[in-house]
């Protein structure tokens, strides 16, 4: 059995082709590098340099090697930018996954793993937020992911094609064993952005609104650690092997931390008082959105290990300082 990950050489696609390979499978990555670093696949991965989208790559992919599961990570994923961009975004997200769907359908494919988002949920009027509430994404970015959910949903009861799809809040930390983090150049992800302002990457960095409806008037958000995430998907793709129905689980800790409270750990841990710009509300941006995730727990057995802001930020962190160190 081989598992294919698209965008495996990134941030999140990456964490997931260490776990094959620490668990004693040899993943096939697809990615185009266009964010993503050949280095970042673990040995014991083979790197396929190619689009999601081309069906042709990922036919003779699925072929060579016998894929019988595909895990979906790659994705444009700035909410601003997809307010900016829309139908850049309905592309490669949602027109190339629909590619992607069609070749593992074609090819035999029997599960599907779906690297999906808590931006489907839109604007929370109650928290935490659970998986049967009505989607409701306000930004293109959301409605992309939602409409391969769909895709995927109507794929099961068309061919078979089982899938688990995982919504993620907001994905921060690193590989505990220091092996991978976040490296994609200019990254908007809070955690990064501090610590590379931490430690001088920049001059200054920007907290977008303080208007909001929140204890402190800055955007609320659930943080789960990555190698947590990542081992929701392990659990998902044991779940789709034992014969498991398709199922949609929110992946996160069901408590949030403000933008304010996140930077102010980010200094505490850093031990640097640096700069903070406060700037207008972003397009697209929710005020609030916190997971239940009671489904996760109880339908994969999934226990987080890394539930720890300030680990986190620590991880997120000495990373940084490790990829500084990697260039120079």
């Amino acid at each position: 059995m081989t598992v294919l990950v698209t965008g495996g050489a990134g941030y999140i696609g990456g964490h997931m082709a260490l776990a094959l390979v620490d668990a004693g499978e040899k993943p096939i990555v697809v990615d185009n590098l266009s964010t993503g670093f050949a280095w970042a696949v673990p040995a014991g991965a083979q790197l396929v340099v190619g689009d999601f989208g081309d069906a042709d790559l990922i036919a003779g992919a699925i072929q060579t090697h016998g894929i019988d599961t595909i895990a979906h990570f790659a994705a444009k994923l700035v909410v601003p930018e997809s307010v900016a961009d829309p139908l850049g975004y309905y592309l490669n997200n949602t027109c190339k996954a629909r590619n992607l769907i069609e070749t593992a359908v074609k090819g035999g494919v029997r599960r599907f793993i779906f690297s999906s988002t808590a931006a489907v949920y839109g604007e929370a009027t109650a928290e935490p937020v659970a998986e049967d509430r009505a989607p409701n994404p306000v930004s293109p970015y959301g409605r992309s992911k939602l409409m391969v959910e769909w895709m995927l949903a109507d794929a099961d009861r068309a061919y078979g094609l089982r899938s688990v799809v995982l919504r993620y809040f907001n994905v921060a930390g690193a590989d505990p064993k220091g092996r991978l983090g976040q490296s994609t150049l200019n990254a908007t992800h809070l955690v990064k952005r501090a610590v590379e302002t931490a430690l001088g990457r920049h001059k200054s960095m920007d907290v977008f609104g303080l208007d909001y409806p929140t204890h402190d008037g800055s955007g609320v958000r659930d943080y789960i650690q990555v190698t947590d995430l990542i081992d929701a998907h392990m659990a998902g793709l044991a779940h789709l092997r034992a014969g498991g129905a398709s199922l949609t689980c929110n992946c996160g800790y069901g408590r949030g931390y403000s933008v304010l409270e996140v930077v102010d750990v980010v200094k505490k841990v850093s031990g640097v008082d640096f700069p903070v710009n406060l700037v207008g509300r972003r397009a697209g941006d929710p005020a609030s959105i916190v997971a239940k995730a009671d489904r996760v727990r109880a339908e994969l057995g999934w226990r987080p290990q890394h539930d720890d802001l300030t680990r986190i930020v620590s991880q997120a962190l000495d990373w940084e300082r490790r990829r500084h160190n990697r260039r120079s």
